[in-house]
């Protein structure tokens, strides 16, 4: 089991699969203080990344592995300074999910996949509107096909009751999550 008190539950799903919503109805089921911190809130806020169009070192290109880095590097952060968290993340890559699992491995991590059906995720994009179309289809074909989960939910239901029942499954889990399997097996 993990070696540190601070508990971590992470969501992964296409963007647009309702994730962020998820996490806000966690908050307010939780039975203990759990703090909110995605890499969205980096993202899309507009002050905290510098933009210049046409130069090069502000160019999203060269800014996004250091970005990515130290969002991983400060949930582990926040987590050893004894902040249980609920994350909320877009998992591209075998490598990235790998990054994760060495940094997360003193935690108890709970892996929760968020799925949603391509033509809601497309619906709910173009709603959106803050997010490139076809974004959240070019996920939906990846973000899944790294890892299993502790808990997966379609985000087709409510969301008070898909938080319910990760809040449920969360308490009675047993024994070694996908996440603890995954540091432990890194390949």
């Amino acid at each position: 089991m993990a070696q540190h008190p601070a508990q971590i539950i992470l969501l992964n799903g296409a963007s647009s699969a309702g994730k962020s919503t998820l996490c806000r109805h966690l908050q307010a089921q939780l039975p203990q203080p759990f703090l909110y911190f995605a890499l969205d809130l980096l993202l899309f806020d507009e002050g905290i990344i510098a933009k210049r169009p046409g130069v090069e070192a502000f160019e999203w290109s060269r800014q996004r592995p250091r970005l990515f880095d130290g969002y991983h590097r400060s949930l582990a952060a926040f987590a050893a300074a004894d902040n249980h968290l609920i994350a909320d993340y877009v998992l591209e890559t075998k490598d990235t999910l790998a990054d994760l699992a060495r940094l997360l491995a003193p935690f108890d991590v709970f892996f929760v996949g968020v799925h949603c059906p391509v033509p809601e995720l497309d619906r709910r994009e173009r709603a959106r509107g803050d997010r490139r179309i076809g974004d959240a289809r070019e996920d939906y074909e990846r973000v899944h096909t790294f890892s299993g989960y502790d808990f997966e939910v379609d985000s087709l239901g409510a969301p008070e009751d898909n938080a319910a029942r990760i809040v449920a499954a969360w308490q009675a889990r047993t024994g070694n999550g996908a996440f603890e399997k995954l540091s432990a097996n890194p390949t």
